[in-house]
């Protein structure tokens, strides 16, 4: 029942984890989570487990831990000093289900409120409890401490300017609260918050069916929502032990490959108008909304498609769909060359964007940061290429790598990135096979129209499907694929139901964003709103 790859007694996790990073080189902790097993059908040693997901250094090994809590405890070492992305997943992890991590800096909430009573992930939690926050947190509770450790005094604290960027802020989307403490206009200590856009999609998975949830996917990254489509389908395809038909993949990857680059044209667009240049702006925007007329042809959505369908996708493509392709991806080489076109040689963007918002590799590596942001860095890791899916290993592309981590790397690895990716849709364009976009498998895909209207076999398979659900073996696993921000895991948990028991995403922003505070310290006020726009944080994501 327990599909994990070590299941270890909880007074020895912290040696074990110890133990796989310093000799097994499990230099990444990729996520965090606990699973309540109250409801779930089989007797447990106890009611909770923490779950801990591992890779390492080659990036083409993972593995996870399980260890059950004590139920009169609920407590667990922190393994904040071997993983500083340890931080920010205990607490979620505290948060969610009330899991006490012993030794951690400061576990609070994360993505509930600081008057939120409770913990939403638990099966006994009732959902139709609304809780309203009434008192804005003042965050000083993180500050002072940290102003501490930096040496100030009590004194020299109060001559410090503190400040909130946002969460109305332009930069931060209304969605992300950065404390700083100023130095004139250098910031000495930064204290991030998020959960201002927090709508329970983990719980909200437990009370819908498997194929009920692909809608929900579609609004974490909505900048890429076909990615959180592919990666879920994914993982629930891989529960089923089926593999979806050699079409569906090339069309998975083609239109895979188009969201990412959208997801890339916003990003860079967007970083370039909080840099103060427009011009841009409009010139990348405006290949996107073509992409986002091509998807709504095909998908009949621009923004949240839901095209992805558990074993295989919803629509084929549509007559003239490569022509319009084509059409898309020169409007993106024209818009590159024309933002390129601006900055490549422009003195003011170089001194904006050089050697600002600096990411070292281990530093990377350390807070759990994937995708562009690590690539910019310097660190060779794409899923594509350490652990390919869908026929990856055949298409002929480069991974794209920076030098120095700053702005500047993360901004051109992401126009470098489009200009693979439109590669790779070309090559798979031109290899498209032929054949069905679904598998046959009646306990997994709806039945055809004329199925459910001409006999009563179709008619009943729809209706178990819809109501029902898709029935996955009972067990746990996690899968991943490389989104447009990096590593989005999906850990999925079955009781061989049609709804899943449990859903866990590891969205690669909420990573990223945990180790803004410390990436900004040190920097320009100014620099701080760059450095974030280059990062892409996409709350839907980190907030879920």
């Amino acid at each position: 029942m327990f599909n994990c790859d070590m299941l270890i007694d909880s007074k020895d996790l912290k040696s074990t984890i110890s133990k796989l990073k310093n000799d097994e080189n499990y230099t990444i902790l990729l996520d965090i989570t606990a699973v309540d097993y109250s409801k779930y059908p089989d007797i447990t040693p106890s009611r909770f487990a923490v779950v801990y997901i591992l890779r390492d250094s080659t990036f083409k090994k993972q593995i996870s831990i399980k260890s059950f809590v004590d139920d009169n405890t609920l407590e667990i070492d922190s393994i904040c000093d071997l993983y500083e992305s340890a931080n920010w997943a205990e607490r979620e992890t505290y948060d969610q289900y009330g899991i006490k991590f012993v030794g951690h800096p400061n576990l609070k909430r994360v993505l509930n409120h600081h008057q939120f009573v409770g913990h939403p992930l638990r099966k006994d939690y009732e959902t139709t409890k609304g809780q309203i926050c009434t008192q804005t947190e003042d965050l000083m509770d993180e500050m002072l401490p940290k102003l501490k450790s930096k040496g100030y005094s009590d004194e020299e604290i109060k001559d410090l300017m503190l400040l909130n960027v946002g969460p109305s802020h332009p930069a931060s989307h209304g969605t992300i609260r950065n404390f700083v403490a100023l130095e004139g206009e250098t910031i000495t200590t930064c204290v991030t918050e998020i959960g201002y856009l927090h709508r329970g999609f983990e719980k909200s998975c437990e009370n819908h069916t498997y194929s009920q949830i692909i809608p929900y996917t579609d609004r974490l990254n909505y900048c890429s929502a076909i990615l959180n489509n592919i990666g879920y389908a994914k993982a629930v395809e891989e529960m089923l032990n089926i593999e979806i038909t050699p079409r569906a993949k090339m069309i998975r990857v083609i239109i895979g490959e188009l969201s990412r680059i959208i997801d890339h044209l916003v990003c860079n667009a967007a970083n370039m108008v909080d840099l103060g240049g427009l011009t841009n702006f409009w010139y990348l925007f405006t290949p996107r909304d073509k992409a986002y007329d091509l998807l709504s042809k095909l998908t009949g959505a621009r923004l949240t498609n839901t095209y992805t369908r558990i074993g295989g996708l919803e629509f084929d493509l549509y007559d003239g769909f490569s022509s319009d392709l084509q059409e898309v991806l020169k409007s993106v080489e024209t818009a590159i060359d024309d933002a390129l076109s601006l900055i490549a040689h422009n003195k003011i963007f170089h001194d904006r964007t050089q050697d600002v918002g600096v990411i070292k590799g281990n530093f990377a590596l350390k807070n759990g940061i994937t995708g562009p942001n690590l690539r910019a860095a310097g660190v060779a890791y794409d899923l594509r290429k350490d652990k390919p899916y869908y026929g990856y290993e055949n298409f002929d592309f480069d991974m794209v790598i920076g030098s120095h981590g700053d702005v500047y790397d993360r901004m051109m690895c992401r126009f470098e990135e489009m200009i693979q990716s439109m590669r790779i849709i070309r090559q798979a364009m031109k290899n498209l096979p032929d054949g069905d976009i679904n598998i046959y498998a009646p306990g997994v895909l709806l039945p055809s129209k004329k199925d459910v209207y001409g006999n009563i076999e179709g008619l009943m398979n729809q209706f178990k499907l819809t109501f029902e659900g898709i029935h996955v073996p009972k067990g746990e696993y996690y899968s991943s694929t490389e989104a447009a921000n990096g590593e989005l895991g999906f850990f999925i948990v079955s009781d061989g139901s049609g709804r899943p028991y449990k859903v866990k995403c590891r969205p690669p922003c909420f990573y990223s964003l945990a180790s803004y505070s410390k990436i900004v310290e040190g920097g320009m006020l100014a620099d701080a709103v760059v450095t974030m726009a280059s990062m892409n944080f996409i709350a839907g994501e980190f907030d879920r």
